[in-house]
């Protein structure tokens, strides 16, 4: 396994609110990015994906914790930025609108490689126009952004990336704003820039779906915390937090008939939304929605559980010995499942109770 190119170490990111108020975006995030490997991070809105990304493309500094390029904390501003790019959501917002897509890509070649020579620099914009499939490069050079569709001046945004030939691409839901057409070229091609150049990628989405396309491991955050994580296959296949379980079960299934998903959703308002992080809740902060909470939910945060293959999750149903519960039962059947309590959940009986799990 290669060492991490980027990672972040029980960070976390704070933002003062009102006179005396914090909010706690993100606590104890540890995340590791590797060369060639593409890290989905997935979560609701407002579960601190964005903010952990700015914090690992030093837009924000962190509140404890460290951020560590190439294992160093210490790197310049610009040698960082050298090797890590923020890919933003909106690809308008992200170029100046009153210049031409020549200026945006020369301004990248100048400031981190000093590129003064106009044949040069000529060579090296057209270069990086056909590396993202924005061919004949010699009609989207002199451009303004607002002649470019959505998918175009995305492609223009990770040009301007590559300009800078980094190490690591951090994408914002790189894909949510543009035509769902146009989503998959922009995937693929995101691949192909992994493949091509080895670079180590984190892909923030809603979509469960595009991150197991596009990517090799999956980490879930909710509320400010990291909860679940591993490859791919593993954690969509056999979620092991009760959150996960809920994203999946919410994510569209065009074989999911009219039947099934009356059952599955029937009773799921009852879960409530989720908690400030202005004050969030003690203990696990997804217990006051769910269905398998016990006293110890409330009370401490889940310790990290090694579940064999790289895949971990925070929750204490496996330190109680009930991760059976989570395969067979919905976020559905929540209210019934609070009123019968542990002893009657399904699966309580099944599992060997101390703390270990019996296989994947």
């Amino acid at each position: 396994m290669s060492e991490p190119v980027l990672e972040a170490r029980d960070v976390a990111k704070h933002f003062p609110v009102g006179r005396r108020g914090v909010v706690r975006a993100v606590e104890d995030a540890t995340l590791a990015l590797l060369p060639g490997r593409i890290v989905a991070l997935v979560g609701e809105s407002g579960s601190g994906k964005t903010t952990l990304a700015r914090v690992l493309a030093r837009f924000y500094p962190p509140t404890s914790g460290e951020v560590l390029l190439h294992g160093r904390a210490g790197t310049g501003r610009r040698g960082y930025h050298s090797d890590v790019q923020l890919i933003f959501q909106d690809p308008f917002g992200s170029l100046n609108p009153l210049h031409r897509v020549r200026y945006n890509l020369e301004r990248a070649l100048r400031l981190h490689h000093r590129t003064r020579d106009r044949r040069e620099l000529e060579r090296q914009v057209l270069d990086l126009l056909e590396r993202v499939s924005l061919s004949p490069a010699g009609d989207f050079v002199d451009k303004f952004p607002h002649e470019l569709s959505g998918g175009q001046r995305q492609r223009v945004v990770i040009a301007r990336a590559l300009a800078v030939r980094p190490k690591v691409l951090l994408g914002d839901e790189p894909i949510s704003m543009l035509d769902v057409s146009i989503r998959l070229d922009m995937l693929n091609l995101l691949a192909r820039l992994r493949d091509e150049d080895g670079l180590a990628l984190l892909y923030i989405t809603h979509d469960i779906a595009s991150a197991r396309y596009l990517c090799d491991d999956i980490v879930v955050m909710y509320a400010g915390r990291m909860i679940e994580g591993g490859p791919k296959e593993d954690v969509i296949a056999r979620p092991r937090h009760p959150y996960t379980k809920l994203l999946i079960e919410s994510s569209p299934d065009p074989g999911r008939g009219e039947d099934d998903r009356a059952a599955l959703f029937d009773g799921a308002d009852e879960l409530g939304e989720p908690p400030s992080l202005v004050n969030p809740p003690a203990g696990c902060r997804f217990h006051p929605r769910c269905p398998f909470a016990m006293p110890e939910c409330e009370q401490s945060p889940p310790p990290r559980t090694d579940l064999g293959g790289g895949h971990w999750a925070h929750c204490w149903l496996h330190q109680k010995g009930r991760a059976g519960d989570l395969a067979s039962t919905t976020h559905a059947a929540a209210p019934a499942l609070r009123a019968a309590g542990p002893a009657d959940a399904p699966g309580a009986a099944d599992d060997c109770g101390d703390g270990k799990e019996e296989g994947p």
